[in-house]
């Protein structure tokens, strides 16, 4: 089972994201780009998605929007963190469990997703 499901479209920041990630024990699956997002969510069945607000196709917000109001209860309740720009920060994400700014210091998503997985 896929503990973390992250949907970025920056390579180098996706496999920094894995790196730190995988290094503490978890194991997490990448995904590139907004178009396919939700599918890739409904078939790996995630504990936990990191979902980028900006993404080429369809916008991070777009796929968690359509995350929340999934048929399947146990999929739209899917803890959700999303990764902003520095100028987005200010953004109002509701439906969003946690957000977090990027560039952000690797103890900071540590902790962020230890929480959210807790």
């Amino acid at each position: 089972m896929l503990d973390i499901l992250m949907i970025e479209d920056e390579p180098n920041i996706a496999e920094a994201v894995r790196f730190i990630l995988t290094r503490e024990g978890w194991q997490v699956g990448l995904h590139g780009d907004g178009l396919g997002g939700i599918e890739a969510i409904r078939s790996e069945k995630p504990r936990l998605v990191i979902l980028d607000v900006m993404l080429p196709h369809r916008s991070g917000t777009e796929i968690l929007a359509e995350l929340r109001g999934d048929h399947d209860p146990g999929l739209a309740a899917t803890p959700v963190l999303m990764l902003t720009a520095r100028g987005q920060a200010s953004l109002t994400l509701p439906q969003a469990d946690a957000v977090l700014a990027k560039p952000f210091a690797n103890d900071e998503l540590r902790m962020m997703v230890r929480r959210m997985l807790n």
